[in-house]
């Protein structure tokens, strides 16, 4: 066997063990049914909290993207946003898991009542059809009301807070690895709805994972012979899971505050050492902490 072919046997091998080590980058993932929901990291801190004293009727009218931000395309002008612009249904599930908060439809309230208005135009008309036989017809009750508005949004979206990658070749064979981190935030307040205060408000931010690995081949195994192989695997993390874990973090952060600051009662109040409220806790310690730091640090002498 020839010296060339040789190497270009070892090159070939080479290759295919990075790639099978690398997580078979040649091959597609495989597809899977639909399922119910989606687990955030934060989804168990929210289900475990401690159940509430009274349970709050809270409105949501809107929570949209407020960054204006769209996706970046070189070639032609895009109009996809950079963030989902369903974040107040995300916000509503979230208000719901709590076991914190009853949420009343005010993002559709016009749908609702529209259809206030046709049941009482059936009611009437059938009250008038069967006047004077005695029959009684149901009153519609009146619409629950919300104690708490809760306001804000998605307020920023950093694009390439971290880049940095490696790579390596030796003739004409290596490969690569890069990744970039973007960063969304989001902005939560409850507002009275008697006095209109703002009683507590939260701002929670959440990186968004990108990488790439490329491993390839161009080589020359002998004499007019050209090898060359390439392949590649790239992992995007879901935007609008990072928002709702955001946002799922937001939610959880607020109970706590306004635990915390007596806005709303633990149904036992020896609740308030329970595990997932001391790490909220110490969580907002620690950030007021380097808050304090950062200022010090930025004062002129």
């Amino acid at each position: 066997m020839k010296t060339g072919v040789k190497f270009g046997f070892g090159i070939i091998c080479i290759f295919l063990s990075v790639a099978w080590l690398t997580g078979c980058a040649t091959m597609p993932p495989p597809t899977k049914p639909a399922k119910i929901g989606f687990v955030t990291s934060i989804h168990k801190d929210l289900i475990s909290l401690p159940p509430p004293k009274i349970k709050i009727f809270v409105g949501v009218y809107r929570f949209r993207d407020q960054t204006g931000q769209y996706k970046y395309n070189p070639n032609a002008t895009s109009f996809s946003t950079m963030v989902t612009q369903g974040a107040t249904s995300m916000l509503i599930k979230a208000l719901e898991d709590s076991g914190w908060f009853i949420p009343v439809e005010r993002e559709g309230l016009s749908d609702i009542l529209t259809e206030r208005k046709i049941i009482r135009a059936t009611i009437a008309r059938y009250k008038e059809k069967e006047k004077g036989n005695g029959k009684r017809f149901p009153e519609l009750p009146p619409l629950d009301m919300a104690s708490i508005a809760i306001e804000g949004g998605i307020v920023a979206y950093d694009t390439d807070v971290y880049t940095g990658g490696f790579g390596l070749k030796y003739y004409g064979v290596g490969g690569s690895t890069k990744f970039r981190v973007d960063r969304v935030t989001i902005y939560l307040r409850a507002v009275s709805v008697d006095t209109g205060r703002v009683i507590r408000s939260v701002m929670t931010n959440k990186t968004i994972l990108s990488k790439e690995v490329d491993i390839g081949i161009y080589r020359y195994v002998s004499l007019k012979k050209l090898l060359e192989i390439e392949s590649g695997l790239s992992y995007n993390e879901p935007t609008q899971m990072c928002v709702l874990e955001a946002i799922e973090k937001a939610v959880v952060a607020l109970i706590v505050d306004g635990i915390q600051n007596h806005y709303w009662e633990l149904k036992n109040p020896a609740d308030l050492h329970a595990p997932v409220i001391q790490r909220i806790l110490e969580e907002s310690k620690e950030e007021k902490i380097a808050e304090v730091g950062t200022e010090k640090k930025g004062e002129t002498p």
